[in-house]
């Protein structure tokens, strides 16, 4: 009973910290924006969560800045620019196709034809390494005289001789 009472004392004070959670606008349609903003824009830490998802105490602040400038006016297409030129392309979840992003785009694509092609060449050249052999008389007729000992084979029909 004593250790009760001192673990409920030792809680306390937890209790007495937690508060209402609020929402994060006063405006819905405003937070219903930035919502829909955040989806197409992926959190700087946790890489691949979008900022509308992300718990990330940055990600909590990259929303709060996206309110800001919804509340100054500015439209989607000026916030993502903003947002773009201060952290860079890797706020995206859809980076744009450039130079320097090329790899990325096209590289997989350029590695599977690779792939396959190599593919292709080793099992052409494995096909024409391979030597097939006649069998001569003597080893065919040892053959056949091994199948008929075999007592799993008895039953079975003889194939027909070419």
């Amino acid at each position: 009973m004593k250790y009760l009472l001192l673990l409920l004392v030792c809680l306390l004070p937890t209790l007495s910290y937690a508060g209402q959670a609020t929402d994060m606008a006063a405006d819905p349609v405003l937070e219903k924006r930035m919502i829909g903003l955040a989806e197409n824009l992926r959190c700087l830490v946790c890489q691949n969560e979008s900022l509308a998802s992300s718990h990330a105490d940055l990600a909590e602040d990259l929303r709060r800045e996206v309110r800001e400038q919804m509340k100054k006016g500015m439209n989607d297409q000026e916030i993502i620019d903003y947002l773009v030129s201060r952290y860079g392309d890797f706020v995206l979840y859809d980076p744009p196709v450039k130079r320097y992003t090329l790899v990325l785009w096209f590289g997989p694509f350029v590695l599977l034809l690779l792939g396959g092609g190599v593919l292709i060449y080793q099992l052409r050249k494995r096909k024409s390494q391979i030597v097939e052999t006649k069998l001569s008389d003597a080893d065919a007729q040892r053959a056949e005289a091994l199948l008929n000992e075999s007592p799993e084979l008895q039953n079975k029909p003889k194939a027909p001789q070419a």
